[in-house]
């Protein structure tokens, strides 16, 4: 509910502050007092745009609030928690407009985009102003009134959970099918690469260990030559290393309790000797192992030359790279093999949420049918009410393919003087007749959806007499439950409110400016019989603006 609306510096308004009750608040005053300037600030709040051409002073920024409560709007809880928006008792919106025209909007005193306004706003009031036909044209809109008369909420969100979880694996299914094509494309030359990979047989490190073996064959003479003379150098020359550095250790020993240094320098003399026998016999085993081998060189390179050819072909480095690369082409294969079977067990699941999802729409589809009879039949006989004797409402329900509501293209349509020539509601250009058709469907669906405050914006022009009188009735029934707030030239409506504004001109300060009131009784007798009769009410206008506001 909108509790309250203060307005700063906005075209002729210098400041207001405006509190609204609940149920009905009419707004009345003379033409060009500024009762359109009020909506003109209101809809900045709720996402408009604006310029700095709205500031009455130059020096000075513009101002709106709204202030409202919003007990028991889980949309607009939801709202608030997906934005992290502080979560107050009342929900103030602001909207800035500097002196440059630059713009800012806040919530809760937390900055917010337009966009974040415009979508709060939509939760919290609905504004309804002469040709606005938006909203009623709306298909979205269309359907939410059926579905609020069949109270259908708790099938659509099990409809719409089927619905989501057969879209999840419908996509599934076609990347899998698109998989299937892909791999089938590629099957013949991922196959031929597999057996090209798999035929070599590489092992772990392969190649890289084959080069280090064919460095050894081709340097196998060098290597013997130089083994075969350190040998000898250490164990069969004319002078033996080894022999040699036991004769000098012995030498030694005879004076080793001598010198206290000397026995240590026997010991390393003997270690010496003992670990040069030991290389000298490993080089033997090693001399003894090596030989040159030409078929194995043969060998080795043809290995490597094939090994090198992958190599090159794949642009990796390794042998573990190119077996990475025949394990992943075998994985590929093999789900060219698999996928046949997860396909066909993908389809069971996707026919079985179609079919499911089938279900649920034509149980929808046949609650929104019941509901459309006598909908039809109510709208009708309120648009008589309200002065369209003439006019006629048709709901025009055609199946459709599966979307996120339903099987059901659903499409008011409306003929205006009983031609039979039904139309689409958003091809009808009449504002009047527009707007006492929302007021219509609106009163009958005020108890099924929960509506923001409604505002309605001189929507009564073209009517008067008994059909004005028939539009203050419902919209007085609409107050009932929610707030609604109208600003009106009728006084059979102004007649109906629980509260009356009187919007009004004023010199301040050698200059105009647009001021607001609340009307006590007397004063609403007076301005009703003034809007009966003019500036000088009779006293036949008085007393029948007084049972206007007495009844």
């Amino acid at each position: 509910m909108l509790r309250k609306l203060d307005i700063h510096n906005y075209a002729i308004i210098d400041s207001l502050e405006i509190f609204f009750p609940g149920s009905l608040s009419i707004i009345t005053g003379e033409t060009g007092a500024g009762k359109s300037i009020l909506m003109g600030a209101l809809s900045l709040i709720l996402g408009e745009r604006a310029d700095s051409s709205v500031l009455q002073n130059r020096e000075k920024k513009c101002v709106v609030e709204g202030f409202f409560t919003v007990d028991g709007k889980s949309a607009v809880k939801q709202f608030i928690e997906e934005n992290e928006l502080d979560n107050e008792a009342e929900l103030v919106i602001r909207r800035e407009i500097a002196v440059n025209g630059k713009s800012r909007a806040f919530i809760n005193d937390t900055p917010a985009t337009l966009q974040q306004l415009k979508e709060l706003a939509s939760l919290l009031v609905d504004l309804h102003q002469q040709f606005d036909t938006l909203e009623i044209g709306d298909s979205d809109f269309q359907r939410e009134v059926l579905d609020a008369l069949a109270a259908n909420n708790d099938l659509l969100g099990e409809y719409q959970h089927a619905y989501r979880k057969w879209q999840q694996q419908l996509a599934e299914l076609r990347k899998l099918q698109a998989e299937k094509d892909s791999f089938q494309k590629e099957a013949d030359y991922h196959q031929f690469i597999f057996n090209e990979l798999d035929q070599l047989q590489l092992a772990d490190n392969e190649l890289e260990d084959l080069e280090n073996e064919l460095k050894l064959l081709e340097n196998a003479e060098g290597i013997k030559t130089s083994l075969t003379k350190v040998f000898f150098e250490l164990k069969e020359s004319e002078q033996p290393i080894i022999p040699q550095l036991k004769q000098l250790a012995n030498q030694l020993v005879g004076y080793a309790d001598y010198h206290p240094a000397l026995p240590a320098i026997v010991e390393r003399l003997y270690s010496a000797q003992l670990e040069l026998q030991d290389i000298a016999d490993e080089l033997d085993g090693v001399n003894d192992h090596i030989n040159f081998d030409q078929e194995r060189v043969d060998q080795v390179n043809d290995r490597l030359s094939a090994g090198y050819k992958l190599l090159k072909k794949h642009g990796v480095q390794t042998t573990k790279q190119l077996i990475e690369i025949r394990d992943e082409i075998s994985s590929k294969l093999q789900a060219v093999l698999n996928i046949d079977d997860t396909i066909l067990e993908k389809q069971q699941q996707v026919e079985t949420l179609h079919q499911s999802c089938t279900t649920l729409a034509e149980n929808l589809s046949q609650r929104r049918q019941e509901q459309t009879p006598s909908f039809e039949e109510n709208v009708n006989r309120l648009l008589a009410q309200v002065g369209m004797p003439n006019a006629r409402l048709k709901v025009q329900i055609a199946p459709s393919a599966l979307h996120a509501f339903g099987a059901d293209a659903i499409e008011f349509l409306f003929d205006a003087n009983k031609s039979n020539r039904f139309e689409p509601i958003r091809k009808v250009a009449s504002g009047g007749e527009l707007s006492r058709l929302m007021l219509c469907i609106k009163s009958l669906v005020a108890e099924s959806m929960d509506l923001p405050t409604l505002i309605f914006d001189e929507i009564d022009t073209g009517i008067s007499g008994e059909a004005a009188k028939q539009v203050g009735v419902i919209m007085k029934e609409l107050a009932t439950a929610r707030q609604v707030i109208c600003i009106t030239h009728q006084p059979q409506i102004a007649g109906k409110a629980n509260a009356h504004f009187f919007v009004y001109k004023q010199i301040k300060n050698d200059s105009i400016t647009t001021n607001i009131k609340q009307l006590t009784q007397d004063e609403r007798i007076t301005a009703i019989a003034q809007m009966l009769s003019g500036e000088k009410p009779t006293a036949a206008a008085l007393e029948n603006a007084r049972e206007m506001v007495m009844n």
